[in-house]
């Protein structure tokens, strides 16, 4: 499986979420070390650097990562709200956050794994407060359980990425087309 992290989602949170794949089938887990959580934080764009980590910060993590999956679950469907993954949620964002720097060279932020997970957390309770809720869809390849923003032009968006879905469900169709014998021509009436 690979192991290279995919920002496909159009939110950090969303991404976050989909660290767990194909939840509804072989569940892949892309955090399965410190350093793996911390190159996540890092490739997200949320900070520069993390500080490293240690096991209890991935159980933290992925403890969050499942409520922000619960909720917009239940958001996307117009579902009521677990209230054990609020109470998640918010502990979560109500930890202090990484405060950016200014630097000769630039902003840089530098965090503790729990002010990485902070970030997450507030950019996740941001989405599901906002404007783009509506837009909520999961990707509509069988295998994967992203869920992702659509702001495709008249929403028709099927798939989290062309490249990790779309180009794949499209292939295999072709595929089956292809093995299909045709059909036989109806005989003319005379």
């Amino acid at each position: 499986m690979n192991l290279d992290h995919v920002f496909v989602c159009g939110d950090p949170a969303l991404d976050f979420a989909a660290t767990l794949r194909a939840r509804r089938s072989v569940r892949f887990e892309m955090f399965t070390a410190p350093d793996r959580l911390n190159a996540w934080y890092v490739e997200s764009g949320l900070v520069d650097a993390v500080s490293p980590g240690r096991e209890a910060d991935v159980a933290q993590a992925t403890t969050v990562r499942e409520a922000i999956y619960a909720l917009v679950t239940a958001r996307r469907l117009g579902t009521e709200y677990d209230r054990a993954a609020l109470a998640v949620l918010n502990n979560a964002a109500r930890k202090p956050p990484a405060a950016p720097q200014l630097t000769p060279s630039g902003r840089w932020t530098q965090a503790t794994p729990e002010e990485a997970l902070s970030l997450v957390a507030r950019r996740a309770i941001e989405l599901l407060s906002g404007a783009d809720v509506p837009l909520l869809k999961e990707c509509g390849n069988p295998e994967c359980t992203r869920i992702y923003i659509d702001r495709s032009r008249g929403m028709r968006r099927q798939w989290c990425g062309m490249g990790s879905c779309g180009n794949k469900i499209k292939a295999a169709a072709y595929r089956a087309r292809r093995k299909t014998p045709p059909r036989p021509a109806a005989p003319l009436a005379s």
